[in-house]
């Protein structure tokens, strides 16, 4: 890792080792939960393992609750809740595709499961679920202070309010959906497509907007903190799209040219506009992604280069960036300043 000795706005705070291949990563308050390829989950605090699980059939995301007392794992056959305080594992092997996790608050949490998504309390107990959609789930999120549930599956984004298996509001769009953002704000969501695009609703009345033209499919999207940056991948630069006013219709995005393939995306928190980027050249990019006018180039403000892949970026407050390597190390850089980069 190319770091000199005199960069102290990027430190390393400390490195731990994976025997796996990571494939999602969580971090919340002082614990970083990373997965492995095989399912199994390390819970780091400080760089130190203080808990562990194992997800039978391998594991696709994992998720902390806002309060870092319970961990979620989901994956091809199921899906596994950890609980901070006695290091209790609830696994429930389901055999239905879960893709996604996504904490309503401290309490609930929505699973992807096939068709469905579920709805548990931070004991795992089953509160509700919403009925079958026309495939399975791809993506969920939460909006409107965990009182309304977004659930997307090849078709449509259709939106539950509590308890209500059938959906309240049906967002509809002829494609299979790869990943779903809902703005801070709730005034957008956004979802990333298998045809190359990003499509668009105003929450409010359906409104639609489609941003086509990526060169690859689009598995990657991320607002920042004010709701108003969307970044995205599906192209060698990563794009970023500006929602303040009333949109980005008639917009051109700002685009950040670093990375060949990009596998990771990730917001600082407190809305500076700063962004942290992932590629499969093992670089890490800071941005300053919100600077400049529409349609600018921008060039990465600093890059650290790793020797494997990046498989995973998460921010564990505003100056800690936790980064997974494919090649299983995981490491934590610091930045003291909120505004320094």
């Amino acid at each position: 890792m190319s770091i000199t000795a005199s960069d102290q706005a990027l430190s390393a705070a400390w490195e731990f080792t994976l025997d796996d291949a990571p494939v999602a990563l969580s971090a919340r308050g002082d614990l970083v939960a990373v997965a492995g390829a095989d399912g199994t989950v390390r819970v780091l605090t400080e760089g130190a393992e203080m808990g562990a699980l194992e997800l039978p059939g391998g594991a696709l995301s994992t998720q902390l609750a806002p309060d870092a007392q319970h961990l979620m794992v989901t994956g091809p056959t199921g899906y596994a809740l950890w609980r901070r305080a006695d290091g209790r594992t609830t696994a429930r092997e389901t055999g239905a595709w879960s893709s996604a996790a996504a904490w309503a608050n401290r309490e609930r949490v929505a699973v992807a499961s096939g068709r469905r998504a579920l709805v548990l309390d931070a004991d795992g107990a089953e509160l509700w679920a919403t009925e079958p959609a026309a495939s399975t789930v791809t993506d969920l999120a939460w909006m409107r202070d965990g009182r309304r549930l977004a659930v997307a599956a090849y078709g449509a984004v259709r939106c539950h309010e509590r308890h209500t298996a059938r959906p309240v509001v049906t967002y509809p769009y002829l494609g299979s959906h790869l990943t779903l953002a809902v703005a801070p704000t709730g005034r957008w969501i956004c979802s990333g497509n298998q045809d190359a695009s990003i499509h668009i609703w105003r929450a409010r009345d359906g409104d639609e907007l489609t941003m086509s033209g990526y060169p690859e499919k689009v598995a990657r999207l991320a607002f920042d903190d004010t709701g108003f940056w969307l970044a995205a991948d599906g192209a060698p630069d990563v794009t970023v799209w500006d929602f303040s006013g009333k949109g980005p219709a008639g917009t051109a995005p700002r685009s950040l040219r670093c990375h060949e393939t990009i596998t990771a995306l990730a917001w600082r928190p407190g809305g500076a506009g700063h962004l942290a980027s992932g590629g499969d050249d093992g670089t890490v990019a800071l941005w300053r992604a919100t600077a400049g006018r529409s349609e600018s180039r921008l060039r990465p403000v600093r890059t650290l280069e790793g020797e494997a892949a990046v498989a995973a970026l998460a921010w564990a407050g505003p100056h800690l960036l936790i980064v997974c390597y494919r090649d299983g190390l995981v490491r934590a850089h610091r930045l003291p300043l909120r505004e320094a980069l």
